[in-house]
């Protein structure tokens, strides 16, 4: 029997298509890093993805930051920016860099991509059914493999319910790479809960786990789809191995 790293997952941001992914590296082609960078870089832009304007991303940041009640020089000081700089970004008069956008999403408690343009929602998850969906999504990883566990009465004086990830699967190459962040968020969750992390210190550790998972594509698969006979056999082949029936 696999021995399992065993976690309960916290939902913390929607996995990204390919075609997001391609337009967040193009813009960090543009605005972030140096040429040595962009050529290890693995994706092509697909310019029809950019689905909102300099103007509008500034339209959106500006709304956000009223909603928040937050002045023009309090974003400024949370972000590090100069208030001209948050004055340009408003107005869409400069760019505004991924990672300032991921910034700029945790401050204004929205998603890179709702400032990006990429959908008319400030949280990912509005319904109970947002985040089942996301779940279902899982399956749909490539080369992320997991399995749930469940415990219950009368089975056990408990109920608790599990995502559980081998870290050390190597045909499941995501799986040590998640397992390692767990791990991580894991001891900060920890310390949040015994009052050595400040909420500044907290979101500088996500910004930089956001920051390094970017560089990680995620690739999905459709399910496959089997006739009755093949089910069947493959259902043989897991529940009984050695083709021995009951006559024999």
């Amino acid at each position: 029997m696999r021995t399992y790293n065993t976690y309960i997952i916290r939902i913390f941001s929607a996995l990204s298509r390919e075609k997001i992914k391609k337009y967040v590296l193009e813009i960090r082609k543009n605005m972030c890093y140096d040429i040595g960078e962009v050529r290890n870089m693995k994706f092509d832009f697909d310019y029809s993805m950019a689905t909102a304007s300099d103007a509008e991303i500034g339209a959106r940041i500006c709304a956000l930051r009223k909603k928040k009640h937050y002045s023009q020089s309090y974003l400024a000081n949370l972000i590090g920016k100069s208030l001209r700089t948050v004055q340009k970004y408003e107005s869409g008069e400069i760019k505004v860099s991924v990672d300032v956008v991921n910034q700029l999403a945790l401050y204004l408690d929205t998603t890179p991509q709702f400032i990006l343009g990429y959908n008319n929602l400030t949280r990912p998850f509005n319904t109970l059914a947002d985040i089942t969906r996301f779940l279902f999504e899982l399956e749909q990883v490539a080369n992320l493999e997991f399995s749930i566990r469940v415990e219950r009465p009368p089975y056990s004086n408990n109920w608790t319910c599990a995502i559980m990830i081998d870290g050390k699967d190597r045909e499941a190459e995501l799986n040590a790479n998640f397992c390692l962040f767990l791990e991580s968020w894991q001891q900060q969750r920890q310390r949040n809960k015994a009052f050595h992390n400040d909420p500044a210190a907290y979101r500088k550790w996500k910004e930089e786990v956001l920051a390094n998972q970017q560089e990680v594509p995620v690739l999905f698969i459709d399910g496959e789809e089997l006739d009755e006979s093949v089910r069947r056999i493959k259902n043989s082949e897991i529940y009984n191995p050695s083709g021995i029936t009951d006559n024999e």
